[in-house]
């Protein structure tokens, strides 16, 4: 991805950190906080499975004409006539009989016009008679589509009794330029599975591979002057060599922006530096301008340099293509519209013949007409389309496995001239989604995402292609920022909407879950993409288990018959602190398997509690204008953790608030908040704003007077009638995210808890009386507490023991009352007799609460 500092997952993790926000790209550093769309918008998938009749191709030809009626055999092998003996060697898939069925191929325009191909580059005709096949390409390129087509046909499960189909396929691509840029963040690929992905894109045509890791310090800072090492320089030279086994023109790029002094001797330190990569081999060459700051986004400094390369490299060599840019101002989050903005100099001053990379309108955006007229208009050429899919540095936590959608299916090579997609640093499960962009950029009009989707599929994982699509469709959102759809086919509910057919389906999908990574052990042959995809793998089939586990605790909490029974499955289904941190940092079904887990084990604490309480629990729910405040997300202002925090996911704009619910009409008397991911110089937190309350969520009352540039937010007062409590925004001009680390409405301490407490601990031994099991404390030796006058009984809920504990009874002298022990998690403490004032439990417990039963 294209920021220069990638973002760190925190401790109890939900999202990656996000820095400044949408200031110019030349006013400031950057990092992955552009990362971000301005909407939060779950699109469906487009498109729908189609049944090919066992006949797959990638990418879907543009004419295909099928006789079923006649078949061409193919089992005994062919008969090559290469009549420009150059593809030989690329039809190993089939043996090479004299006796065999006749296969010609042939290239170039004379040969073309014959077979009515298509005068672009990577055209093809393949016809397929009883005995003969012909291939006929515009250039070699084309010839080499051919026989990918041709293999694929005798892959695909219409060739199973050694014959094919006759057929007439007359095929090009839409776009001149198709492929992947190894721009992201983060660790850059592996030769070897570079080496994989170049033969990956020459047999689903796409020619185009940028390499342009940005972890890479000899393509940029601080190396770019210099030389390759030795091993790092026949590396290039192998995958160039790669790239044009799999006619891939392998693209170089340099990022020398953020300290190129311009002058004549970093002019010759660039041409040095590309004469060096010549002679490894490199005939296309791109300089990137992204993720800077200073001198370096001179406009026109940059037009300059390229017109002065392009005269005095590109047409001195003969052989090198027209360079490719990356301008700063590559988005248009933050491009300057107007006629001195640099786009527009670019359109003004740029030789024609370069391509000019183009992100949409912010970082990871759809491809719309809209968003190319608007660059277009400006850099008077087609704009390069940089697709910010599937990368996830910003999002390391995730994989992406869903279908590739967002891209407008009425363009042209006329809007725009190529689409590159920027992958993962997981290049094995990055195929699928190249397997989509692959298929879009050759044939734009036919492009069926969900068919693709499931046709990429089978392709990567063929004996085990259920269990990765159960992997992929839950594996699909990002869960901010640039929002994919995922578990489309799945239905959840919430607790109260309880539905014994719906929870019996849900249920199954679980247990899918929970299956898939023993499935995919078993099933994928692909190893390297198995060893990507583990880790995420493991957390996933921990998910199916917690889900069919909260089901089956849903009958039991539904029955409402046995509270033992109920806190015992429980507390057996929630995430321990060590396994939230390791979902957090291998994160999948966020959209709709988690949320359910989730808010179906606190919809049953919540009651369970109210059940045994007798009144309102103090489990307060996060709420606010943001699309994500809707979510689980802003649990993490109630987790007691200042390390975490809930993040708006998007820019805040005028009116934007985070507040809580507190469930019922309370008094409200204290407030504390901590905003930003900091407390010293974050940015993403509102710099104006007010704390106000409502007892109705419509008439809001403000509480304190108007706050500037403070994090660190505390309010005490008289009693105020309220079930809602807020933070909102006021005039400003920021726009960056708002985040929050904690919001504490009448926070609980040992001196307003109304009894003596002792605990080795006394503010977190709050926790076991806080009316709230979302929290617990964790006695190491003993926990002692008053008993008030009317209190009978004590419910006490506890985690697993590791050993019995004691319960010891006091008077107010000190005496022992009574003195019994508790094996079980769930047990009821009856007092021994009216003068019991203290209750002291003994032991190691973690526990969840303490409830007085009056």
């Amino acid at each position: 991805m294209k920021m220069n500092h990638y973002a760190k997952c925190m401790a109890a993790g939900l999202l990656c950190t996000f820095m400044y926000g949408t200031l110019s790209a030349q006013e400031t550093d950057f990092d992955l906080s552009s990362q971000r769309s301005e909407k939060q918008d779950v699109r469906a998938v487009p498109g729908k499975k189609i049944d090919h009749q066992g006949l797959i191709i990638n990418p879907t030809p543009h004419q295909l004409k099928v006789n079923k009626e006649n078949t061409c055999p193919i089992l005994q092998g062919i008969n090559l006539k290469d009549k420009q003996h150059k593809f030989s060697a690329y039809l190993d898939f089939l043996p090479t009989n004299k006796k065999g069925v006749k296969l010609a191929i042939d290239f170039g325009p004379k040969a073309a016009r014959k077979a009515q191909v298509k005068e672009v580059s990577g055209a093809y005709s393949l016809i397929i008679n009883p005995k003969e096949i012909i291939l006929t390409g515009y250039d070699a390129r084309g010839a080499f589509y051919g026989i990918q087509t041709l293999k694929q046909l005798t892959e695909s499960p219409v060739a199973f009794q050694g014959t094919l189909p006759c057929m007439e396929i007359n095929d090009y691509p839409d776009l001149p330029n198709r492929g992947v840029v190894e721009g992201f963040y983060g660790t850059p690929w592996s030769h070897e599975v570079r080496l994989s992905l170049i033969d990956f894109y020459g047999k689903f045509k796409m020619n185009t591979y940028l390499y342009g890791p940005k972890d890479d310090p000899y393509h940029s800072c601080p190396n770019w002057r210099l030389p390759y090492p030795e091993k790092e320089a026949q590396h290039i030279k192998e995958l160039v060599e790669a790239s044009n086994r799999n006619y891939v023109d392998f693209v170089w790029a340099i990022h020398p922006g953020q300290d190129i002094k311009w002058n004549e001797e970093d002019y010759q330190n660039l041409i040095n530096k590309f004469n060096w990569m010549y002679d490894l081999g490199v005939r296309h060459f791109a300089i990137f301008f992204d993720d800077i700051s200073g001198e370096g986004t001179n406009p026109l400094k940059q037009t300059e340099l390229l017109n002065r390369l392009t005269e005095e490299f590109v047409k001195v060599k003969g052989d090198v293509s027209p360079l490719t840019v990356c301008p700063t101002d590559y988005s248009k989050l933050w491009a300057n519209p107007t006629e001195k903005g640099s786009l527009a100099i670019y359109g003004k001053t740029l030789n024609p013949e370069i391509k000019v990379f183009w992100t949409g309108d912010v970082v990871c955006s759809d491809l719309t007409p809209e968003t190319l007229d608007f660059i277009n208009s400006r850099i008077k050429r087609p704009a390069y389309y940089w697709w910010n899919y599937p990368v996830t540095d910003y999002i390391r936590n995730f994989l992406l496995q869903g279908p590739v959608y967002g891209l407008d299916t009425s363009l042209t090579a006329q809007e725009t001239c190529g689409v590159i997609s920027n992958p993962m640093e997981h290049g094995e499960a990055s195929k699928l989604a190249l397997y989509g962009v692959a298929d879009y950029a050759w044939n734009i009009a036919d492009y069926n995402a969900i068919d693709n989707w499931e046709r990429g599929l089978a392709e990567l994982v063929p004996d085990a292609t259920d269990a990765y699509r159960t992997f992929a469709i839950h594996s699909s959102d990002t869960e901010n920022g640039y929002r994919r759809d995922e578990s489309w086919e799945t239905q959840t509910f919430r607790i109260a909407d309880w539905n014994d057919a719906a929870a019996n389906t849900l249920e199954e999908e679980f247990k899918k879950v929970e299956s898939v990574p023993a499935r995919m052990e078993n099933g994928c042959q692909n190893k390297a993409l198995l060893n990507e995809l583990q880790p995420w793998l493991t957390e996933f089939g921990k998910l199916g288990t917690r889900g069919k586990q909260a089901i089956e605790l849903a009958r039991i909490y539904r029955s409402g018959q046995d509270d033992a029974l109920f806190w015992t499955k429980y507390i057996q289904n929630i995430m321990t602190p060590e396994d939230r941190k390791n979902y957090e940092a291998h994160k999948s079904g966020t959209l709709k398997l988690q949320p359910f887990y989730e808010y179906a084990m606190d919809d049953m604490a919540h009651g369970y509690l109210k059940k045994l309480s007798g009144k309102v629990p103090n489990d307060y729910k996060g709420i606010g204008s943001f699309s994500s405040a809707h979510t689980v997300q802003t649990k993490l202002m109630f987790d007691n953790d200042s390390t975490t925090f809930y993040t708006s996911g998007i820019a805040q704009k005028p009116n934007d608030w985070i507040g809580v619910d507190l469930r019922d009409v309370r008094d409200v008397t204290e407030i504390s908040i901590l905003q930003g991911r900091n407390s010293k110089d974050d940015v993403d937190y509102f710099d104006h704003a007010v704390v106000e309350c409502s007892a109705d969520g419509q008439n809001w009352k403000a509480l304190t007077s108007e706050l500037n540039q403070q994090y660190i937010i505390h309010w005490q007062g008289a009693p105020e009638k309220a079930r809602y409590v807020r933070l909102k925004r006021l005039d400003s001009k920021r726009t960056n995210y708002a985040s929050v680390r904690s919001f504490d409405v009448n926070p609980l301490r040992p001196d307003n808890l109304g009894f003596t407490l002792e605990a080795d601990t006394l503010s977190k031994a709050v926790y076991a009386f806080d009316n709230n099991l979302g929290t617990s404390y964790q006695s190491t030796k003993a926990i002692a507490f008053g008993v008030n006058k009317d209190v009978k009984a004590y419910t006490l809920l506890t985690n697993q023991l590791p050993a019995p504990i004691k319960c010891v009874q006091l008077d107010k002298k000190g005496k022992v009352l009574s003195e019994t022990m508790i094996e079980t998690p769930y047990a009821r403490i009856e007092l021994a007799d009216k003068n019991v004032n203290q209750i002291r439990l003994e032991g190691k417990a973690e526990i969840f609460e303490i409830v007085p039963i009056n």
